[in-house]
């Protein structure tokens, strides 16, 4: 048996409001909703090699009543590659909560989180450049003395 991928899909009070969100924040493209036209119930969306669903809650209770009085939001971060970590943080921070700013992590990412409307965190991360670390360096854990 071998795994072929991973599409997380979302539990959501409103999702055309969450399509907007992914579509004009992040640059998702829809691929494809139930129904054809709002209002959605469900709704594949694209950037890259990275693809989310989103779905109503009434919905997903529908197939799994287990989700029905589920807090929205997840006890899990999204954890999203990109190619510039800081030039998407400059796009975005008037159209998402950012709930942590750039940083460059011990282990060579530059990273920031945000929040989407239903309250999922995201995280992005791209390589951190070399003046990047060289800026930080001595501001981790303390074992880099």
């Amino acid at each position: 048996m071998t795994f072929t991928s991973l599409t997380p899909n979302l539990m959501v009070e409103d999702v055309e409001a969450s399509i907007t969100f992914y579509r004009e924040a992040l640059g998702f493209a829809v691929t494809a909703t139930v129904p054809d036209a709002a209002p959605f119930v469900w709704a594949s969306l694209k950037a890259g090699s990275v693809e989310i669903m989103l779905q109503a809650r009434h919905s997903l209770a529908e197939e799994l009543p287990q989700f029905a009085d589920r807090p929205l939001g997840g006890s899990l971060t999204l954890y999203i590659g990109v190619d510039d970590a800081d030039a998407l943080h400059s796009a975005i921070q008037d159209k998402a909560t950012i709930i942590k700013a750039p940083m460059t992590t011990f282990y060579g990412a530059r990273e920031f989180y945000a929040q989407d409307p239903s309250g999922y965190i995201l995280g992005f991360s791209s390589p951190a450049k070399s003046d990047d670390r060289n800026a930080e360096e001595g501001q981790g854990d303390g074992t880099d003395q």
